[in-house]
């Protein structure tokens, strides 16, 4: 695998976490104060939630199986 690969991924992924502040940071502030407040397990559950859907969008684009 190319470093310029994981670097693109990087900046993707830098890129994606940064709008939110940017273009709502009231509406932000209150997701992070929510997210505070969950237990472990509820922010353990939308990881993995996030992570399952991420790999699944992944296989999908790079056509792996």
């Amino acid at each position: 695998m190319e470093w310029s690969l994981i670097l693109i991924g990087i900046a993707l992924f830098m890129i994606f976490e940064g709008m939110m502040p940017f273009a709502a940071p009231r509406a932000w502030r209150r997701a992070v104060a929510q997210l505070a407040s969950m237990p472990d397990s509820g922010i353990r559950t939308v990881g993995g939630i996030i992570m399952f859907l991420g790999v699944v969008l992944l296989v999908t684009v790079t056509g792996a199986r």
